[in-house]
């Protein structure tokens, strides 16, 4: 089992930047996983917006966010963490953290998720 606990959201302008991070706990060693971040809006699907390989070598992003967010992670602190710069409206969601047992986009691939935490970006 793993515990996943999201912190760092809130409310920004556009135009301004956040950090999010998860803290991971659990008996399997956080470095067995790969990490990501999803996201829901009001109203739509969850949807994928980054990963990372279980050394940090490898990351993947959305098309929507590629060049202004930047996933991260310490092994050491068994933390993940995404860096958004250049926030728009259309970011506003619920930001969730997964680990999965390897590196993919598809939800359904990740086993443990975090409550999630909420960013709202104001026009």
């Amino acid at each position: 089992q793993v515990q996943l606990v999201e912190s760092g959201g809130g409310l920004v302008q556009a135009g301004g930047s956040l950090r999010l991070s998860c803290a991971a706990s659990g008996r399997t060693p956080f470095s067995a996983y790969a990490m990501a971040w999803f996201r829901q809006a009001p109203g739509k699907e969850r949807e994928f917006v980054a990963v990372i390989s279980w050394n940090g070598g490898t990351t993947n992003y959305a098309d929507s966010v590629k060049g202004r967010f930047t996933i991260s992670r310490d092994n050491a602190k068994n933390t993940v963490s995404l860096q958004m710069n250049s926030l728009k409206p259309e970011d506003t969601a619920v930001y969730y953290c997964a680990a999965g047992s390897r590196m993919t986009r598809s939800e359904y691939n990740m086993n443990y998720w975090g409550k999630g935490t909420l960013v709202t970006v104001s026009s």
